[in-house]
């Protein structure tokens, strides 16, 4: 497969998960070229200005960080959600780099323990933190960020996280049974199941950028509204794009609900 946006093999390695970017075992990251190219995909599919970016299988908030700090000038704002409280409290660290506060204080705190215990890779992080810190300052300063607790197969709920906000891209990496698994009494709907919950939540225009494990799409039977966009391989991962149709998100029954 060839990338259409992320053509260029950049050094990612001030992103790199337990580094800056916080990481926990059970919560593994995402490889950031392919972020950066499921963003710009379904950026170019949806048009326009810049939009709020929504990872409703959020994790440790490590993808969503991740494109924050490539692409701040497309994005106004994030938002992460999960089923799972510690993956909540994970993310919200994460998400909190994404502000000029929270990346002086992560660097004040690498570089003293490179002082207390000499390790270099100590010194090291701390310095990506302050280049972090002039790269989220050149793309645009401050990103709102935050993360909530929801079950991505539950309307309601989603809708109550969005507050009326508008989606405008929702990029995630969905479980897949390794590291990470559904959550809930309906985790066995799968993506299938997400997929069918964002038609009904998300509003006109909306696009879906959703990577799975292997070589076969996620079906969106049953989702209302939903209309494929394209999909493309990358290593052990397929993504898929889908976009919302004209009428805006409906019930489960296929009814116009207002976002």
């Amino acid at each position: 497969m060839t990338y259409r946006h992320a053509t260029e093999r950049d050094d990612y390695e001030d992103l790199a998960g337990g580094a800056v970017l916080h990481s926990a075992p059970g919560f593994p990251a995402f490889p950031v070229r392919l972020a950066s190219e499921m963003f710009q995909r379904a950026l170019h599919v949806r048009g326009g200005g810049p939009c709020m970016v929504w990872d409703p299988c959020c994790g440790s908030g490590y993808l969503l960080t991740v494109i924050g700090f490539l692409h701040r000038r497309s994005i106004s704002s994030l938002l992460g959600s999960d089923a799972d409280p510690e993956a909540v409290r994970l993310a919200e660290r994460n998400l909190g780099l994404l502000g000029r506060d929270g990346l002086e204080a992560r660097a004040a705190d690498l570089g003293a323990r490179a002082e207390r215990w000499g390790r270099p890779s100590h010194a090291a992080a701390a310095r990506s933190a302050r280049r972090l810190a002039r790269t989220l300052a050149d793309g645009g300063g401050d990103l709102p960020a935050e993360a909530r607790r929801a079950d991505v197969f539950d309307a309601g709920g989603l809708r109550e996280v969005l507050g009326g906000r508008r989606p405008g891209l929702v990029v995630t990496d969905v479980p897949y049974g390794e590291q990470t698994s559904w959550l809930g009494p309906d985790g066995g709907s799968g993506a299938a199941g997400m997929l069918r919950t964002l038609g009904a939540v998300l509003p006109e225009g909306a696009v879906i950028a959703v990577a799975v494990r292997g070589r076969r799409p996620p079906r969106a039977d049953g989702a209302h509204g939903l209309v494929p966009r394209g999909s493309f391989k990358v290593g052990t991962r397929t993504v898929t794009l889908l976009q919302t149709a004209a009428g805006g998100p409906r019930d489960e029954d296929g009814r116009r609900v207002a976002p």
